[in-house]
């Protein structure tokens, strides 16, 4: 435990990273407490709201795929020669994750310099982790000679930290229900929400195939330059790559642009393609950077995402990490798992725990029919952790299950089972547990 601190500890205190982040942790009475009120009054303070010159902002919002979003941007971005810094959340292994520079994560150092400029700043105003982590993160990227930073949206977008600032540009990802109880239970209102990260007059991209009429209300009213998947760009799959299609950004020329026999995307799941579409679709429509096919290419061919249908070789067995948490991740993961399948005479053992506000049974029905068994883990005393008891009554009419204390564990049973492919999936957090584990076994 981090010793008694004061209401504001003073700089040339040498708190460690750990301690700052458990610090921050009961610094606020709420985990989630939506609104910009007090975290806009802190932005203005650290005066990182108005835009730098020279350094294009980019927030990503969405359902699924923001992560995707972010890291197929700064490979496209970094093979073109500009320096980009990324925040994204949660993370899966260490909380550095969160903001990386051209790919490498802050240091120690570097956040707690972050820390101690919020911390001076916000005086005697209350901010949760979400929100001080991510002042912290934009402001450190602010003192960058970066070209882009690009912000994740962590929970919805309109009353989100990340939208206490101003941004140049934003794409929006698949839309579906999930943090029902903060955005609203129907895509017309989480639609809304995603679409309070637009700004007037200004780019938004949004790759879901069928956007909310609330999303296209918003944007008319604020007279956003919207370019929509399938009215303003297309995509299709073809044997060797595939090829992107846009539209005329000026009514008065005929065509748009043509990018033909492009790589696959490294990241795994024909998903994918949906989101390099609309990062292509953002690249075509922006002014502010010159970016080659060739830097398209290398960006595609070199991206990497942890936890994103990533492959891990244990031993024998081929172990798949992806954080689908929601009923339309978990469908993309079983496609996946699907496709997979037809290579293989057994299916795979799934490790999976989630969160007690998300749709279980949704995730559950969507993967089942695709997995041989489960190893639900027990993620207790983690914050909004299920029963492991309750996950395993959901299954108790589809499949045989076990439960596991640990990741130790899980890991441990799943080695037992006699196949050779284990999947773990439904939270980051689960994710994340597993990873350290597996990091122990080298």
């Amino acid at each position: 435990m981090m010793p008694a601190v004061a209401a504001t500890p003073l700089p040339n205190v040498q708190y460690s990273l750990t301690q700052w982040l458990d610090y921050l942790m009961h610094l606020h009475a709420k985990p989630i407490d939506m609104g910009l009120a007090r975290v806009s009054q802190v932005a203005h303070k650290l005066d990182i709201v108005s835009l730098k010159p020279q350094t294009h902002r980019l927030v990503i919002a969405g359902t699924n795929g923001k992560g995707s979003n972010v890291a197929l941007v700064s490979a496209i971005m970094q093979a073109a020669g500009y320096q980009v810094g990324c925040y994204t959340s949660p993370h899966l292994v260490r909380f550095n994750e969160r903001s990386q520079i051209n790919g490498k994560s802050l240091s120690d150092a570097q956040w707690i310099d972050a820390f101690v400029a919020v911390e001076k700043a916000r005086g005697a105003v209350s901010l949760s982790f979400f929100e001080f982590t991510t002042l912290a993160a934009i402001w450190f990227f602010h003192q960058q000679p970066l070209d882009l930073v690009i912000l994740e949206v962590g929970l919805g977008g309109r009353l989100d930290a990340v939208n206490a600032v101003d941004n140049t540009s934003c794409i929006i990802t698949a839309i579906d229900l999930d943090h029902q109880a903060f955005l609203g239970d129907n895509r017309e209102a989480i639609g809304f929400e995603k679409a309070g990260v637009m700004r007037p007059h200004q780019l938004c991209v949004c790759s879901d195939p069928q956007p909310p009429q609330s999303l296209l209300d918003h944007a008319q009213q604020l007279e956003v330059s919207l370019r929509c998947l399938g009215q303003n760009y297309s995509y299709h799959r073809a044997d060797a790559g595939w090829f992107f299609y846009s539209s005329s950004k000026e009514p008065s020329q005929a065509a748009g642009q043509v990018l033909e026999f492009l790589p696959l995307p490294a990241l795994l799941g024909d998903f994918q393609l949906q989101n390099a579409a609309g990062v292509l679709a953002w690249l075509d429509a922006q002014t502010d950077f010159e970016v080659s096919c060739d830097a398209i290419k290398i960006g595609l061919e070199q991206v990497k995402h942890p936890g994103r249908l990533q492959r891990l070789q244990l031993g024998q067995q081929d172990w798949l990490l992806d954080v689908a948490h929601n009923p339309q991740a978990a469908e993309q993961l079983a496609v996946w798992l699907q496709q997979d399948n037809a290579k293989h005479t057994t299916k795979p053992v799934a490790i999976f725990s989630a969160l007690a506000d998300k749709d279980i049974v949704g995730m559950i029905n969507k993967v089942a029919p695709h997995v041989a068994q489960w190893i639900l883990l027990d993620l207790r005393p983690e914050d909004r952790a299920t029963d492991p008891v309750i996950m395993q009554q959901h299954l108790s009419d589809i499949t045989t299950s076990q439960i596991a204390d640990s990741a130790k564990q899980a890991i441990e049973l799943a080695q037992a089972v006699a196949v050779d492919r284990v999947v773990v999936f439904g939270s980051f957090i689960t994710v994340g547990a597993i990873m350290t584990e597996l990091e122990q076994h080298g």
